[in-house]
């Protein structure tokens, strides 16, 4: 088991899905990011849309970036197929860009369909992703409930006051 993980290089990743015609949605603290917040995130997270094709695009995505479960022995087998894929809610995975955790339906978002339609779209370089909007992220954060999610809501909330 690798104990020190790549520094993240969320454009890498986010680059590689959208490429592979991945559908998703930039959730945590990269989004919180990209709507302006100062927080540090050490990983990148998304939820993806449960669609056959859907699925096996984020298969192959996954293989092109060497993704392995983190924190189990490498001799764990994982295979990001589109059966393995529909059958988990969340995966915390390892890369060869750095942390990356895919999640089918995070707690407190909406269904993936509005968490979509609400989306913000950012230019991240050369590509344009959707970014979970601020009040679902404020909704993501809270039931997450963790203090560092907490002390994030606070600031989301300030980041939506600006905006309005």
């Amino acid at each position: 088991m690798s104990t020190t993980p790549p520094d993240l290089d969320a454009r890498a990743i986010l680059a590689l899905l959208t490429a592979k015609g991945v559908d998703f949605v930039v959730i945590g603290g990269i989004a919180a990011v990209l709507h302006g917040s100062a927080t540090h995130t050490y990983d990148l997270d998304i939820c993806f849309a449960t669609e056959a094709t859907n699925l096996e695009a984020l298969g192959t995505a996954l293989i092109e970036m060497g993704a392995s479960l983190r924190g189990a022995p490498d001799d764990v087998p994982f295979v990001p197929d589109a059966d393995t894929l529909r059958r988990v809610e969340v995966l915390t995975l390892s890369t060869h860009y750095g942390n990356f955790d895919v999640l089918a339906r995070p707690a407190g978002a909406p269904r993936y369909e509005s968490l979509r339609r609400t989306a913000d779209r950012y230019d991240v370089g050369g590509f344009v992703v959707s970014v979970a909007s601020v009040p679902d992220l404020i909704a993501m954060k809270s039931a997450a409930g963790r203090r560092k999610d907490l002390v994030a809501v606070e600031e989301l909330e300030a980041i939506e006051r600006l905006r309005r």
